[in-house]
């Protein structure tokens, strides 16, 4: 929920931005080129710094990320005064201040969209994108002993966790703790799946999810 509040963050403050930038093109106002330069050259090493600390941490961790590209977003606004205020002390082109607002936008927004459409799958517990479901069902189905298998269900339980849960049908039974160690081992090493849940079967009966049943009507 803090990732998916944080790129909603982002999307309304870029709004906010462009709103200003494009009302600001209609008549740019003069702008104190020396004074926005020296505050936005803080604004680069206070927030340069700070995303630098969670560059390796954002890899795995979907709030990390988050936060990094909050303080990237940061840093490339405090970048972008800082060059259009060099620019509009030499060239007195004011409009380069809501150009260079609006480009600064469009680089956040395109940063943004990976993180909420993560954070939002993340949310309405679906299956997260780092995961290959296909490789994972074909993997299941050619253990020793499974002669099929049901109900695979695969989700995120934090930014950095992933559940799953499936049955397995295996005519002579259950084939030992060791077995089953090896198996949860394998899909966390392999796959990057934490915590599985494994039932086995015989198939001697007809096992059905109710969540498909439901489904069907």
């Amino acid at each position: 929920m803090a990732a998916l509040a944080n790129a909603m963050f982002l999307l309304v403050a870029s709004g906010a931005i462009a709103w200003e930038a494009i009302q600001r093109l209609a008549n740019p106002p003069a702008v104190a080129g020396l004074t926005i330069m020296e505050v936005a050259a803080i604004g680069i090493v206070i927030n340069g710094l700070s995303a630098w600390l969670f560059v390796k941490g954002s890899k795995g961790d979907l709030n990390i990320r988050s936060a990094y590209l909050h303080m990237l977003a940061d840093a490339l606004v405090s970048l972008g005064v800082v060059s259009g205020g060099i620019l509009m002390i030499y060239t007195q082109w004011f409009w380069l201040d809501p150009v260079i607002s609006l480009l600064i936008v469009l680089v956040i927004v395109i940063g943004t969209c990976g993180l909420l459409r993560e954070s939002t799958q993340l949310a309405l517990s679906a299956v997260p994108r780092h995961i290959d479901l296909a490789a994972i069902d074909s993997f299941l189905r050619q253990c020793p002993g499974v002669s099929d298998i049901h109900d695979l269900h695969i989700w995120g339980i934090s930014t950095t966790e992933t559940a799953l849960t499936v049955h397995l049908v295996m005519p002579a039974g259950h084939p030992g703790d060791k077995f089953m160690d090896e198996l949860v081992l394998t899909l966390n090493q392999r796959y990057s799946v934490q915590h599985s849940t494994l039932q086995i079967e015989q198939g001697t009966t007809n096992h059905s999810c109710t969540l498909i049943s439901v489904g069907r009507h």
